[in-house]
């Protein structure tokens, strides 16, 4: 597909795509779909290892959890094959990972060189959510995680926040629809 993509119907499809080492980005990601869905746009959810293409598609949000400093593989992956596509549609991104008492380190939950990338793309907008702290933790690292983070901090999303940001994109998509009818 060249240029600006063309919807074929009046209703925008929005694919929400997202790299998740144990759910918790998962879970927002089908959040934010499902927050779209309900906006009346045609919202698919998937992990961003299996979207092969993203022709079809008149937006795109895609998501990663963070680990120190750096997002999932598989989302950075997504970014470099589809950099050419995503440029010609509406982009916003997310990140989710921090946990644990007080501000989140900026350089920890943004990772620079991934950050640069989706600004080329043009990205409409890069928000980072709080994550949790995994429910059933692997390895050292993890449990020591799970340990020492106390529960009332151990799951940092804030609902209300992710579903107020998927209306946004869903008001900022409507006009478009309006707009080619």
């Amino acid at each position: 597909m060249t240029g600006t993509p063309t919807p074929t119907t009046t209703t925008p499809r929005v694919l929400v795509a997202y790299a998740s080492k144990r759910g918790a980005t998962a879970e927002i990601a089908e959040a934010i779909a499902d927050e779209l869905a309900a906006a009346g746009l045609d919202a698919d959810c998937a992990s961003a290892e299996t979207v092969k293409a993203i022709d079809g598609y008149d937006a795109v949000v895609l998501g990663s959890a963070t680990y120190m400093r750096r997002w999932r593989p598989e989302a950075r992956r997504f970014l470099h094959r589809n950099r050419d596509a995503l440029a010609q549609r509406p982009l916003w991104v997310f990140s989710s990972g921090p946990v644990g008492r007080g501000e989140p380190d900026p350089k920890w939950t943004e990772p620079a060189s991934t950050m640069a990338a989706v600004e080329r793309l043009g990205a409409r907008e890069h928000v980072v959510f709080g994550g949790r702290v995994p429910a059933e933790p692997h390895g050292f690292i993890e449990r020591a995680m799970v340990r020492d983070t106390p529960p009332e901090v151990a799951d940092l999303r804030d609902w209300d926040e992710i579903r107020a940001w998927a209306r946004a994109i869903a008001q900022a998509l409507k006009p478009a629809a309006a707009a080619a009818r």
